[in-house]
């Protein structure tokens, strides 16, 4: 009796389960992933051997270069309770749309008095703006400490946490502006603090 033959036929695999299984992780790690920001000066940090990551909550960075200051904390909720603690200290107002634009500062170099102005800026302007930094004057006014000080006591308020603090600094940067930085946290008591560098490369 002969065979019957089967005819032959291409395979053919759907796809689209696939597809949407590989747009839903690409959508998913575009939203979850936080940008990387722009520095407001140009810093080298010095490179270290051990490997710590910065937290993205309750932290605080004070980036030093050029001789200038800037400072900057983690999380909208914070920073916004911070500009209305410092409005408040230096009999200030600023509206919810300044407070909007503050709360998506990671940095900023201004005296408080030019805060206005800094944030009627469009972003580009900001981005290219070459900022003169805080003031941090050990014997005078020093902006720094209140900053620092604001910042603490909003992290406190709102997440019941101790804030931490990086110092971020230009490894060519001269002593006396790092020593002030220090003398400032010390004056708040604040004797623990990070250094943030950059992971040192095998020779």
């Amino acid at each position: 009796m002969p065979r019957v033959k089967v005819a032959r036929k291409s395979t053919a695999i759907d796809m689209t389960a696939m597809c949407d299984v590989a747009f839903l992780l690409l959508t998913f790690f575009i939203l979850s992933a936080k940008p990387k920001s722009q520095d407001p000066v140009k810093a080298e940090i010095p490179a270290a051997t051990s490997i710590s990551t910065i937290p993205e909550t309750d932290f605080a960075t004070i980036l030093v270069g050029s001789g200038k200051v800037f400072f900057g904390v983690e999380g909208d909720d914070v920073r916004k309770k911070t500009l209305s603690l410092m409005a408040e200290k230096y009999k200030l107002t600023f509206t919810a749309d300044e407070a909007n634009i503050f709360s998506g500062l990671q940095s900023f170099g201004v005296p408080i008095s030019q805060l206005h102005q800094l944030l009627a800026m469009s972003t580009k302007d900001r981005a290219s703006l070459v900022q003169p930094g805080i003031h941090v004057d050990t014997t005078a006014t020093n902006e720094l400490f209140d900053w620092v000080h604001s910042a603490r006591v909003a992290t406190k308020f709102l997440h019941d946490k101790d804030l931490k603090i990086g110092i971020k600094g230009d490894s060519q940067e001269e002593y006396p502006t790092i020593d002030k930085v220090i003398a400032t946290l010390q004056k708040q008591r604040i004797n623990r603090f990070n250094l943030i560098t950059t992971l040192k490369t095998a020779k």
